[in-house]
């Protein structure tokens, strides 16, 4: 079974790009050598240089990373890849563009075929059955909001329960308790900056600090994941 690295955040304060996670894609990686990084997410800067922040953010991993962008073929690089790397941004902009290029089907069969995931942000949102639970405004309209469902439950990134002053607007916790309440079937997983969630040899854990919170109709405002209880959410 591939391994699957879901991230919450790339970047955390005072940090480079992506160092708190150096370690958990090391080792979610392996030995894969060619890495397809999908880049669609960005929309205010160029494709070219977002996988230049990648490489440079991981180098030193001996990771050959290819934007699939640069191909007219943009699913015959995954499929050609020993793992797949989605990259953060708009998710909305990220299905779009995924439908458009073939690349669900893509990368689905090749994490069948056993090629690890790593997801950021949006990648991580996208490995979900649908992009429901983003926080990104819809700033274009995709085909469809089901997204590749290789994990059984929907993510929350950069989830926190603040409320700053004078904000009247509804908080996270009521817009995920508003998903349950016309999603019942499908739990969320708020995972706080600076966790992710790792899939492998099915079974699940939470790496990172952050405690996760569970959104379900028994607890629709959330509550913090007991030990063992959001990793078991991300195994079928």
């Amino acid at each position: 079974m591939s391994t699957l690295l879901l991230l919450s955040n790339s970047t955390s304060p005072g940090r480079p790009y992506l160092a708190h996670a150096r370690d958990w894609i090391a080792e979610a990686v392996g030995d894969a050598r060619r890495v397809a990084f999908v880049p669609y997410a960005a929309v205010t800067f160029a494709y070219d240089d977002y996988v230049a922040r990648v490489r440079e953010a991981l180098d030193g991993l001996r990771l050959e990373i290819v934007g699939v962008h640069a191909s007219a073929d943009p699913a015959g690089v995954v499929a050609g890849a020993d793992a797949v790397f989605v990259g953060g941004g708009n998710t909305f902009h990220l299905l779009r563009e995924a439908y458009r290029h073939g690349l669900l089907d893509a990368i689905r069969q090749r994490v069948a075929d056993g090629a690890p995931y790593v997801g950021w942000s949006a990648g991580s949102n996208l490995a979900c059955p649908s992009v429901r639970t983003t926080n990104d405004m819809p700033i274009v309209e995709p085909p469809s909001l089901d997204a590749l469902g290789l994990v059984p439950v929907q993510i929350n990134p950069h989830y926190t329960d603040a409320h700053p002053p004078g904000h009247q607007g509804e908080t996270r916790a009521q817009r995920l308790a508003e998903f349950v309440a016309a999603n019942p079937e499908s739990p969320v997983v708020g995972l706080p900056e600076g966790t992710a969630v790792r899939v492998a040899d099915g079974r699940a854990g939470l790496l990172g600090e952050g405690a996760a919170r569970v959104f379900d109709p028994q607890s629709p405002e959330g509550r913090e994941a007991a030990p063992g209880e959001a990793e078991a959410l991300f195994v079928r």
